[in-house]
């Protein structure tokens, strides 16, 4: 039987091995922020070490410091960071039910503007923006509506920007666009070859693409409408009411915010919105 004192040792020895991990996860933050600009320091530990963890072993560095040296040392290393760090988990008209209840709830209220400005924010390689372009093409609301779609991660806007989708992924979407109430077959938007499915030249242009960080950047316009969804859940509580913030700064009077599902409006600004679709996370400025 072990005796209790090497119990001890053993769990002391274990959360000063934490601590050490977290310092230095703390300083390879601080060094990405202080080199690059790049703040992922109130991001959610959880899911950022589990990214690093597979940075490492990719490169098979022995430890964070290891990592650290690498973005001081190596420029190019930076962007394997970028895109390790950046939420690409993404679909067209994913959630269907919410873009549903976006087309029959929120859009005849909108199609009263003059002018509809969109906010698509952590856009990723612009599935949503896509979705968001046909369903507006579907209502007669396209030629009058600018759709600004935005993500840090440079690579994914490059991505976006060629509207060009995995064939594999195409009867996947189809199927969302069905449940989300779609009035055409989905295969009049885009044309394909044994690869891929690339979307209407109506449908790209749309659509302004842009690289902007929710975390360092300001406003660049005031929306009609801001979606953010399931980009929140990766942030702490501090850099979710920042950003919230920002999107209450950026939103018109009336104006709405859309969010994931697993996510909320922070506390301090409640009370500032009506909740117009709690269940689908449609939220109207007052």
């Amino acid at each position: 039987m072990m005796p209790f004192n090497d119990y001890e040792f053993m769990a002391q020895a274990h959360e000063d091995g934490d601590l050490l991990r977290q310092i230095e996860v703390d300083l390879l933050l601080e060094g990405i922020y202080r080199l690059y600009g790049f703040d992922f320091r109130n991001y959610l530990r959880s899911s950022l070490n589990r990214r690093i963890d597979h940075r490492m072993n990719i490169e098979r560095l022995p430890t964070v410091t290891a990592m650290l040296e690498q973005v001081l040392h190596e420029p190019s290393f930076i962007n394997k960071l970028l895109n390790d760090f950046s939420i690409k988990v993404t679909e067209m008209f994913r959630d269907p039910s919410f873009f549903q209840a976006f087309r029959e709830q929120t859009l005849p209220l909108l199609r009263q503007e003059p002018e509809i400005r969109i906010w698509h924010a952590g856009c990723a390689t612009g599935e949503e923006a896509y979705s968001m372009a046909v369903l507006l093409l579907e209502e007669g609301l396209l030629h009058k509506s600018k759709i600004y779609a935005t993500d840090m991660n440079e690579a994914a806007i490059a991505a976006a920007k060629q509207g060009k989708f995995p064939l594999k992924r195409m009867q996947a979407f189809t199927k969302n666009y069905i449940q989300a109430g779609g009035l055409q077959e989905f295969s009049t938007y885009y044309t394909t070859d044994h690869e891929f499915a690339y979307f209407s030249e109506a449908i790209k242009a749309g659509i302004t693409f842009a690289q902007h960080n929710l975390v360092t950047d300001r406003s660049f316009n005031e929306f009609h409408l801001i979606l953010c969804r399931n980009v929140l859940i990766y942030f702490d509580s501090e850099l979710q009411g920042r950003v919230h913030e920002l999107f209450f700064n950026s939103l018109t009077k009336n104006g709405f915010l859309c969010l994931g599902h697993m996510e909320s409006l922070f506390s301090d600004l409640k009370s500032e919105y009506e909740d117009f679709n709690a269940g689908e996370r449609i939220f109207r400025k007052l």
